[in-house]
């Protein structure tokens, strides 16, 4: 196959896996950690009008959705693509990270929050992704 192809393919596959594992990762987790009473977490305006009754424990998920989604998708790009493996995962963690600032500014959160996930769940999570999927590759 050609590689531009293959190289477009992997990171067409890196962001709709790691969009897939972020959405569903968000679906359930009012599931495994519950809301305050009375929360809306399904709609925006819920979101938004409930924001200050949130706990740290509520912010977990949505740590884990974006860190775990990101890894996920960088992982398929690098496995998938081509050449420049590397340079494609990170592109998958900029994607991500552009998806998550937009998310700040449309959801305002804790301070602490922004910075632990902006900082923590993008880049860092896409470079451990393709890392690991180069070494898995070559074995």
């Amino acid at each position: 196959m050609n590689p531009i192809v293959k190289n477009i393919l992997a990171v067409i596959a890196g962001i709709i896996l790691g969009s897939i594992v972020n959405m569903g990762i968000i679906m359930i987790s009012g599931s495994v950690i519950p809301p305050p009473e009375g929360v809306d977490l399904t709609t925006t305006e819920g979101l938004k009008e409930s924001m200050h009754l949130l706990q740290p424990q509520h912010f977990i998920m949505p740590f884990l959705a974006h860190a775990i989604g990101t890894l996920l998708g960088a992982l398929v790009c690098v496995l998938i693509a081509a050449n420049h493996k590397m340079k494609f995962a990170l592109g998958i963690g900029a994607f991500f990270l552009a998806g998550g600032i937009t998310n700040l500014f449309l959801l305002p959160s804790p301070t602490w929050f922004a910075i632990v996930d902006i900082a923590l769940a993008y880049i860092p999570m896409a470079w451990i992704g393709g890392k690991f999927a180069l070494g898995f590759a070559k074995k």
